[in-house]
Parts: structure tokens; sequence; C-alpha cells
């Protein structure tokens, strides 16, 4: 048995059926785990048959879980007739906790199969597509030499993406660009980059070395999209300032898309300084005449509430980026 840390006042003790939750006023409440897994997934579906059909039972022995679940929590979960099954308000405010539970749980087990085969455990990483050039493969290389014994567990998301995950508890680190809007995730900046002009190798800038920002003016040039909202409203106010007023042709939302058509000859682009990295053949990179003021950077991101040492150790990772 072993513990684990749920919020600053409650505790989880864990045995392989049972879950014994400890309020530190001193009201314990012990909870079967299968009877949790079936609220949660009836709360999903909102469908006795279905909710049996996933759990691989039939309906009575489900409706005896959930039964037995609210005797335990002495409330009622869900309003049921021959028409509908909903929530009730416990209901929902217990479906919040019931899945956190469940995701402590699972963490649990993992962390204890990962410590019999001897691995520090696992920690889930996200990352925008911007990372890949040259921050993501640095840094795993870096991480992998700090903690030989952590499985590193990635997925690409977009920034959106990895605020909701996080917020779920899907992923323990994201590597965003800066959020923008309202949020409660703690974040560090861990890379800078300038901005640079990517040229089609035929088009006549490419012969300049450091071309002047009014040459953009009336060129084809390839914007980023709306959806990429933090590259977007810096070009956008790069152009204000300057008053620059580019043939805009085409609008994407990844450096990748950008610089194939860049590479086709479709028009210019101002892109970050990494993405040079992406080995495109007819592309020629300058750097802008302009101010230092447009520094495109990578965040990594995480909740306040993730207490993992993991977390803790590949932060201090990706902090020494910028030392």
């Amino acid at each position: 048995m072993f513990t684990l840390r749920l919020t600053d006042t409650a505790a989880i003790h864990l045995s392989p059926n049972r879950l014994l939750l400890e309020i530190y006023s001193g009201f314990e409440l012990m909870l079967d785990m299968v009877q949790v897994r079936s609220f949660v997934v009836l709360a999903s579906e909102l469908n006795f048959s279905r909710a049996a059909r996933r759990l691989n039972m039939t309906q009575p022995p489900l409706s005896r879980q959930i039964k037995l679940l609210e005797q335990e929590l002495d409330v009622t979960l869900f309003d049921r007739s021959s028409r509908r099954v909903a929530l009730t308000p416990a209901g929902l405010a217990f479906l919040f906790e019931a899945q956190k539970l469940l995701q402590q749980a699972d963490a649990a087990v993992t962390a204890t199969r990962h410590a019999a085969r001897g691995s520090a455990g696992s920690i889930r990483i996200a990352f925008v597509g911007a990372a890949t050039y040259s921050f993501l493969p640095a840094f795993i290389i870096r991480a992998r030499a700090a903690a030989p014994q952590v499985e590193l567990e990635l997925a690409q998301m977009e920034t959106a993406e990895q605020l909701k995950a996080i917020n779920d508890g899907q992923i323990d680190l994201g590597f965003s660009r800066p959020l923008i809007g309202p949020h409660h995730l703690d974040s560090l900046c861990v890379a800078r980059e300038s901005m640079i002009l990517a040229i089609p190798k035929i088009h006549p800038l490419a012969i300049k070395r450091r071309p002047a920002l009014d040459m953009l003016n009336n060129e084809p040039f390839i914007m980023f999209s709306p959806k990429a909202r933090y590259l977007h409203k810096m070009l956008t106010q790069l152009m204000t300032a300057h008053k620059i007023e580019p043939r805009i042709v085409q609008s994407m939302t990844h450096s990748q898309a950008i610089l194939s058509l860049v590479s086709a000859g479709i028009g210019l682009a101002i892109v970050p300084a990494g993405t040079q990295n992406a080995c495109f053949a007819d592309i020629v990179f300058r750097p802008l005449d302009m101010r230092d003021d447009y520094i495109a950077e990578l965040h990594a991101i995480w909740s306040p509430d993730n207490r993992s040492p993991l977390l803790r150790d590949m932060r201090d990772v990706a902090r020494a980026f910028l030392r």
C-alpha cells in the first residue's frame, strides 16, 4: 500500500481494488475502484446499456455498483427514469473528483510497474511543431543524459490543446508559444529566436544580405493565419508599426506549410530563425534590418498543482537553456 497526494487536504491510500480517501478533518471514506470506474463510464455514456458494454458487464451488476457507491457516499448520483439517465448536482460535483482519483490511481500503478523494472517513471510532454526545429532535439538529449531512467512520453499538440490536456491531467509539461488570455498555468521562457525573412531563391531580394523592411511593400507574402495567434499578432504589429504593406497571398498556421509555399516561389515570409533547420533547398534566409523587438519565444508550461518530482527535474533541464 502507498500514498498519493491528491490535494492539500486529502490523500489516497491505494490497494489493488480499494481506495481509502482520508480527509484531514478526520473523516474517512472507503471507495471501491470498480465502483468509481463504473460511475465515470456511466457519467460519460448516460446510458446503462452502453456503459455496461464498455465495462464488459451486464446492466444488473452495473446498477448494483452504482447503488453501492451512492450508499457509501450517502448521496444520489444519477436521476433515473425509463426515458433518461442524468447526473444530479452531487453526481456532477463527484465526477470531476472521480476522474482525478482514477488518473492518480492509474499513475500510481504505472509508477509501480516502472519501479519494478528499474525505471524511475515516465513524464508526459507535449510540444508545438515549432519546437522541433532546434529546441526539442536538444532538450531530449539533455533530459536523457540528466535522467536516463525516466521515460519521455511525447505528443505534438497545438498550444490550445496543451492547455486543455494539462488542465485535464493528461500532460505533465508542455512546450508552447506564450499563452494568450486567462489561464492558471505556470510558465517559463526556455528559448528565444529572432524573426528572419524566408525568400525563394529565384526572387530578386535573395541577393540582398540584409533586406530593409520597406522592400516588402507590395511583395507577395505568406502570413501566419489568425489560428497561429501569437505569431500572427506579432507580424501584424510589426507591419503596422513600420507601415509595411505586403500583398498577402496565403495565410497558413504552421511554419512548415509556409516554408513549402516559399520554396514553391509563391511568396516571401517572416518566420522564426529556428525554421532554417527545416532544410528547404529552394529558400534563402536573411536577417531583417530592424530592431530586436520582435522575438519569438518558446515557453515551458505546467500546472502548479502537479507535484511530480519528475516534472521538477524536467523543468530544471529546460530552464538551463536560457542560462
